[in-house]
């Protein structure tokens, strides 16, 4: 039975893309391991965001190039965004791989590879460039790989993501992700229903839907238009899923008929993740981003009006191509009248193949750029620890996930790996089994996506409890499970 090792960088996609992956290899007969040493086969799937991501896949590449030299017939592969994006450089900075394939061509994986093994010799497959034929060609080179679930690979078997949507049309001018990812395409609903009720059935309480812009899902056949709002609500009457949130929204396309289903539809997660990426209009504008902060200020009031209790969540670049020190006081007065829940803030990175290149100097200095970003970070940072005072004393559901990271850190985490069990597996979870008796830390998360910290049993892993907040920091609330016991009609507290 060969081995398979793979490795993620990147985004929600590549982690669903790299569940695909092994779904598809397991079928061939590939057995997972967690070391390069004793794999026959190494995957790297790849994020092109950013040029530290790729340098990493680089530099990991570089690591395996002895082993590559002491057994010939191990397979090595980069897969995903960088292998769209490098094509043949992939081959050129490392000639000992096997294996280029773009997030469009992941379905062709399990073919290529039984190629590579027969003697072939290298394979490059990847979607066509946004301007190497029409619409239809290029948008046919860029396939939806989304039918096979493989629960081993999610970080629980009860959370899993589902693509809705690839793509994307926007073309940003920082952004790599049109090249890489191809047109704007929106997935039959009737396939996304399908895929959602088979998670249900293996015991998934929690899906996301992905799409680089989610909110714009549009999917018309014939005379009708699905539009999201109405996908939303044919999800929320399947059986056995109890949540469900959706990444990431685009400001434009946020339209009262998705607050309102957002609001009136009680397993979708009061959360709405809304990047901004700047403050400043003349930044916006050199961004392409298609709005201006007033139409960005007017959808945030909306959200509140509709949702008051939601908790709304941004992006932000800073140090953008010109980017002024005024430029900059904007988008941290943005965050400060926004009182986001919290924002994902990141540096200018400067992506060859994007319009940004082209056309914009990359002239704002890096010790500039790290600065803002430790400014904008700490006015974040203050606002998320007042947002989550109100918790405390609240009781609140939680979804388990499973241990803390501190608990797995110190190795105390209540799990034993299958093949180490004497109990029988419970059903729904796949690799890893709970020890009947054991208080552990774990984590999980609210409808409104806040993290929660508790002491519990490992059997709680999986399940929806109430928990009582007695602390509260920037990123985390603490708290303790509140138990019901029979008999007395009484609530009490256990840690």
């Amino acid at each position: 039975m060969p081995k398979l090792y793979i490795e993620t960088v990147g985004c929600q996609m590549n982690v669903l893309d790299s569940e695909l992956v092994v779904a598809a290899l397991r079928q061939r007969g590939y057995e997972l391991t967690g070391s390069t040493s004793d794999a026959d086969t190494i995957l790297f799937n790849t994020c092109s965001v950013r040029e530290h991501a790729e340098e990493k896949i680089y530099s990991a590449l570089g690591r395996l190039k002895n082993a590559k030299r002491q057994n010939p017939h191990k397979i090595i592969g980069v897969i995903g965004c960088m292998a769209q994006n490098h094509q043949r450089t992939v081959f050129e900075r490392a000639p000992y791989v096997d294996l280029v394939v773009g997030p469009g061509q992941l379905h062709q994986v399990p073919d290529l590879l039984e190629k590579i093994a027969a003697g072939a010799g290298p394979q490059l497959e990847v979607s066509l460039g946004r301007k190497d034929g029409s619409r239809d060609e290029i948008t046919r080179s860029h396939e939806s790989f989304d039918p096979l679930r493989d629960p081993t690979m999610r970080p629980t078997p009860f959370q899993a993501y589902v693509r809705i949507q690839i793509g994307c049309d926007k073309f940003c001018t920082y952004c790599i992700v049109p090249s890489v990812r191809g047109p704007e395409q929106s997935r039959p609903p009737q396939h996304i229903l399908a895929e959602a009720r088979q998670l249900a059935a293996e015991g998934c309480k929690e899906i996301t839907l992905l799409g680089q812009t989610v909110n714009s899902y549009r999917y018309r056949d014939g005379e009708r238009t699905t539009r999201m709002s109405d996908l939303l609500a044919a999800l929320h009457e399947i059986d056995g899923l109890e949540r469900i949130k959706f990444v990431t929204n685009y400001p434009k396309d946020m339209t009262d008929d998705l607050l309102a289903a957002v609001r009136d539809l009680p397993k979708l997660a009061k959360y709405l993740h809304v990047p901004a990426q700047s403050g400043s209009n003349r930044v916006l504008q050199r961004m392409k981003r298609g709005y201006t902060i007033e139409e960005y200020r007017e959808m945030h009031a909306r959200i509140r009006d509709w949702l008051p209790e939601a908790a709304v969540t941004s992006d932000f670049i800073v140090g953008f191509c010109g980017e002024t020190d005024e430029d900059f006081e904007e988008s941290c007065e943005l965050v400060r009248e926004c009182h986001f829940k919290n924002s994902f803030i990141f540096k200018y990175s400067q992506r060859p193949g994007t319009k940004g290149a082209e056309l914009y100097a990359d002239d704002v200095p890096e010790d500039v750029k790290r600065r803002r970003n430790n400014e904008l970070l700490a006015i974040q940072n203050q606002i998320s620890e007042e947002d989550n005072q109100p918790f405390l004393g609240r009781q609140v559901e939680v979804l388990v996930e499973g241990p803390s990271k501190s608990a797995e850190r110190s190795g105390a985490t209540g799990i034993l790996p299958v093949q180490n069990r004497e109990q029988t597996q419970p059903p729904g979870l796949t690799g890893k089994m709970p020890v009947a008796h054991e208080t552990v830390q774990l984590v999980g998360r609210t409808m409104c996506d806040r993290i929660v910290v508790f002491d519990g049993n490992p059997r709680q892993i999986g399940q929806i409890l109430p928990v009582s907040i007695y602390d509260a920091n920037a990123h985390t609330l603490f708290g303790a499970v509140v138990t019901q016991h029979v008999g007395p009609e009484l609530f009490t507290l256990t840690t």
